[in-house]
């Protein structure tokens, strides 16, 4: 089969398509014939040599995958048969013609959904959705900050913060993001490039602050984050695109607010964690998908790029450009060499 690939750590005129042998199904897995993956932040680090895959996992990048059933490995329940339409949250070999997933990482898609909304799905979703619910403990009428809004995560935590009638407020870098935003449901957002983001918080809660918030920035925004967080907040961290040295006096600020701060990666979850979190998404989440749901959910795409143009892809979204999901539609034929 053909992957897209690298040989040395560095920009996306590395990536490159590469044959590589098909994976055969072990135990309890099933192998998936991939129509669409996405891109996430966690390909960009890998690719710069930042984000190693978990041991075990595939070396080819792709954190989710959409696509159809085309094998079975030993052991498996009799859940999915061949040709079922599948999404499937990776630990990574999304970006390829197959992988194999372990038969509890896989979510049907909904009818009416094409594979590349399906795409959109796993591994954003699944991770807005494990922050606020398994890590954050969400509550009804909690007011939420959403640091980068507009991105594929921030997207997703918007919808699931409404599904969960709590109030979601975000940031994000333009007016056209904060239009996206507000079009998703947020309740408010700023514009962190020219305005102070935790005055205007404080601001729209009434000198309140937020119960909780999804920060993927890290320290650019600490003393900021602390402003406008309620007393008792949740600080969830899962991403450092600023960086992760702080200077001055954090843990002074957080007593003075009995203030918590938690942290979260995903990919390096063990498989059985990854599973509940599945089933839970699968049972409360994925029903709002389809047709007729209320709430209706949403995976906004920004972009597709078939997969000989991921170059192009990683650098859209290293500078910021999208706007929701990047998606990589996978071709049935490939040609190798050097991509766009």
């Amino acid at each position: 089969m053909f992957a897209a690939y690298f040989d040395c750590p560095g920009g996306p005129e590395n990536l490159y398509i590469k044959e590589v042998m098909k994976p055969d199904p072990g135990e309890g897995e099933v192998l998936v014939k991939v129509s669409a993956s996405a891109l996430n932040r966690g390909d960009l680090l890998q690719r710069r040599g930042k984000y190693p895959p978990s041991k075990g996992a595939s070396d080819i990048l792709g954190l989710e995958a959409a696509g159809s059933v085309a094998g079975l490995g030993p052991g498996c329940s009799g859940r999915w048969k061949i040709g079922d339409a599948v999404m499937a949250l990776l630990s990574g070999g999304g970006q390829a013609q197959y992988v194999t997933v372990p038969e509890g990482l896989l979510m049907p898609i909904p009818k009416d959904m094409t594979f590349i909304q399906a795409a959109a799905i796993p591994e954003a979703w699944l991770t807005a959705f494990q922050l606020l619910h398994f890590v954050g403990k969400v509550q009804e009428g909690e007011r939420v900050l959403i640091h980068a809004g507009a991105s594929g995560v921030g997207m997703a935590a918007i919808q699931l913060v409404r599904l969960a009638k709590a109030i979601p407020i975000v940031t994000a870098g333009t007016q056209e993001k904060l239009e996206a935003t507000a079009n998703a449901g947020a309740a408010a957002g700023f514009n962190y490039k020219n305005e102070d983001f935790s005055k205007k918080v404080l601001e729209f809660t009434q000198g309140s602050g937020v119960d909780i918030i999804l920060d993927c920035v890290g320290a650019s925004h600490w003393e900021k984050n602390i402003n406008c967080l309620s007393t008792d907040g949740r600080w969830i961290i899962y991403g450092l695109l600023s960086r992760g040295e702080i200077h001055g006096d954090l843990l002074a600020r957080l007593l003075s607010k009995r203030a918590s701060i938690h942290t979260s990666l995903l990919r390096p979850r063990h498989k059985e964690y990854k599973e509940r979190l599945v089933r839970a998404f699968a049972e409360e989440v994925l029903p709002h998908f389809s047709g007729g749901a209320s709430p209706r959910l949403q995976p906004l795409v920004d972009s597709v790029y078939p997969l000989h143009a991921i170059a192009e892809a990683h650098r859209a979204m290293e500078e910021n450009r999208n706007i929701g999901k990047i998606v990589i539609e996978i071709p049935v034929c490939f040609k190798k060499g050097p991509l766009q």
